[in-house]
């Protein structure tokens, strides 16, 4: 048997962030029913360069697929300047659960972009107002296009308010999705304000001060101790779902107010997982602003893993590697 090589451009080529969506939500339902292991994400912090490795494992049946991954992935936010470099780069090998054999090593990259933008669809599908039309998106880096074009297929997005102290990065988005929606450059305070809006910046101070009164916020960006992107006053008058309880409080957007006793597990209303499987409601009439906490959930990673392996197989992509020795 061989390894399945499959590299960026494979796996852009071949996945639709429809089916990733799909996944991602499917691997919410089968970890709140328990057919799902997730051990807690490690963390080896490199100081002197300003990042950190995390390994992220996972095993996964949803009932329709099974899978098992584990993922490499680092966080460097001087890469682009220092380096020219991404902040985020990864490496996942997707295994067969049954054999333990390494089906595929794919650009974990790719794939962290992916299930990031997918995880904001599900919870914007549950949390955010049926008739949700307009999308903010404080940060217009890589994720502010995963985040858009992951949303738009469960609301039918029109109007996007992009913000970012970068110019160069929002022309580059104004100039990718003019054509098809109304998307324009605003401030920080106009973008909190849309119907839904996506925080996707690495800051340790908050910038979101207020957001609309029925407005559906996925807080992204926080994924390590120390960062905050949302207000307190923002969070505590919010209704707050997570997508895990161990790695929201210790490195989620709750993280900071968590720790300083702003706000208390008598905060947090649910995990995302709950509602999609319909345990606990999702948005009703009565909701007023809601949070996704997301921290990314290697479950996540499992799912996008499995669509992109299985669409390279039926489309006859990825480089075959002899990558294990399985003779006896």
């Amino acid at each position: 048997m061989e390894t399945v090589l499959l590299g960026p451009e494979a796996v852009k080529s071949v996945i639709e962030i429809g089916d990733v969506v799909d996944a991602v939500e499917a691997a919410f339902v089968a970890e709140a029913r328990g057919n799902a292991q997730m051990p807690a994400k490690s963390y080896v912090d490199l100081p002197q360069y300003g990042g950190d490795f995390r390994s992220m494992p996972a095993y996964l049946d949803t009932g329709e697929f099974e899978g098992a991954a584990v993922k490499w992935v680092n966080v460097h936010p001087d890469n682009p300047a220092d380096h020219d470099l991404p902040t985020v780069m990864g490496t996942i090998v997707y295994t067969d659960p049954e054999t333990g054999f390494p089906l595929a090593i794919l650009d974990g990259t790719t794939i962290t972009r992916l299930r990031t933008g997918a995880a904001a669809a599900v919870a914007t599908k549950y949390l955010a107002r049926e008739d949700a039309s307009s999308l903010g998106l404080v940060g217009a880096g890589q994720q502010a296009y995963t985040q858009l074009a992951a949303i738009a297929t469960v609301r039918d997005i029109e109007t996007v308010i992009v913000a970012d102290t970068d110019r160069a990065a929002v022309e580059a988005f104004l100039d990718r999705f003019g054509d098809r929606f109304d998307v324009r450059e605003g401030t920080i305070d106009e973008a909190a304000a849309c119907d839904v809006v996506s925080t996707i910046t690495p800051v340790r101070d908050p910038i979101v001060m207020a957001v609309g009164e029925r407005t559906h916020v996925n807080a992204m960006g926080a994924d390590a101790a120390g960062k905050h992107e949302i207000a307190d006053a923002v969070l505590e008058d919010a209704r707050l779902v997570i997508d895990d309880y161990e790695q929201c409080v210790h490195s989620g957007e709750l993280n900071v107010p968590y720790s300083e006793g702003v706000l208390t597990d008598d905060d947090i209303g649910a995990e995302l997982g709950a509602v999609v499987a319909g345990e606990v409601p999702g948005r009703t009439e009565a909701t007023g602003v809601t949070v996704f906490d997301s921290t990314g959930l290697a479950i996540q990673d499992v799912a996008a893993s499995h669509v992109a392996y299985e669409s390279a197989q039926a489309a006859g992509l990825g480089e075959d590697y002899r990558l294990v020795d399985t003779t006896s």
